[in-house]
């Protein structure tokens, strides 16, 4: 079968695309997929760059086929998969190998769509969607009054986080790097939207001194010490992604310094513990769509050959909206 795969780690020019992939075979508590489309994440570029090479949480080993998000139909079930059944509507996020024609995917990943999701809105809403669906509502606990600050607001999570945030009632304060993606932010719910110079001061001036009651921050280095200063007494720092790299020399007491603050860095991948909890998220991210209250831009659709161009953009930060992969069109 077409795949991209991956056997060395580097830039974009690593990334291969072979036809003569073997066809996975299903296996216990596994599903085979045949695969409609698939999203093009930040995660892929993080996966091709090595960043997962020893991870416990992402255990991603060479050599190994891209993708860790993706929708289509079930073509077979593995022992012990009772809730799936071969023609089933299905999309699922971390777990690799939806860049091919096939792919087989954990059974406790992969959530059932609904008829009237398409399989790109699909594969574009799964990973992005289920994040901003547990930082806001199972590590935030975001509620109606309070306020919020999301940087990289036209960013594919970004973006839902916005929205997500003001269907409960927030203020929404935001950044990003250029007036085009303030914009975007602006035009998904933003109340406010900022370069990334002097946003604390921003912050603080806005809410009389008082700061927010979370950070939103997948910036990391550049952004997360600023971003204390922004925050309220005993607030929290959500810290749920590091593409500008990590802070390696945080001192704690430098939280207690800026009001006792509370900082997490959470993944994903412990918040999609089983398949009941996938495919709640799932629900909520689906049927926000279908009732007009959530919109995840969809900028491309691509075949395998152009993904390395694509994560060039993503790389350079100059992707704004989800990218998606067409595999098979003629799958419904």
């Amino acid at each position: 079968m077409k795949a991209l795969t991956l056997e060395t780690y580097g830039g974009p020019e690593v990334v291969q695309l072979r036809h003569d992939v073997p066809t996975p075979q299903v296996t216990p508590g596994h599903v085979l997929v045949k695969v409609a489309c698939a999203g093009i994440n930040f995660m892929d570029v993080h996966t091709r760059q090595g960043k997962y090479a020893s991870s416990v949480t992402y255990p991603v080993r060479l050599p190994c086929t891209l993708g860790m998000e993706g929708a289509g139909v079930v073509v077979a079930v593995g022992e012990g998969v009772s809730h799936l059944a071969p023609g089933d509507r299905v999309a699922w996020c971390i777990a690799w190998g939806a860049f091919a024609e096939y792919a087989s995917v954990p059974a406790a990943r992969v959530a059932q769509i609904p008829n009237a999701i398409n399989f790109d809105q699909a594969a574009a809403a799964m990973f992005q969607g289920c994040t901003a669906h547990y930082l806001i509502e199972d590590v935030a606990r975001l509620q109606a009054g309070n306020s919020c600050l999301i940087h990289a607001a036209s960013g594919s999570i970004g973006q839902l986080l916005v929205q997500m945030a003001r269907r409960l009632g927030a203020t929404v304060f935001t950044t990003g790097s250029s007036t085009e993606k303030c914009a975007i932010a602006l035009q998904r719910g933003a109340d406010h939207a900022w370069p990334y110079d002097g946003f604390a001061e921003r912050v603080l001036q806005v809410t009389q001194g008082r700061g927010v009651d979370v950070v939103f921050d997948s910036v990391g280095k550049a952004t997360l010490r600023e971003s204390f200063k922004a925050c309220r007494t005993r607030g929290l720092i959500v810290n749920y992604g590091n593409v500008s790299g990590s802070i390696t020399d945080l001192d704690p007491m430098e939280l207690g310094e800026a009001g006792s603050l509370f900082l997490t860095r959470p993944r994903l991948n412990d918040h999609m513990a089983d398949g009941p909890t996938v495919q709640r998220r799932a629900n909520a991210v689906f049927a926000a769509i279908l009732e007009g209250s959530l919109t995840v831009d969809i900028e491309g659709h691509y075949a395998l050959e152009e993904v390395q161009q694509v994560h060039a953009r993503i790389e350079a930060r100059q992707q704004i909206g989800k990218a998606v992969v067409w595999l098979d069109r003629e799958l419904h």
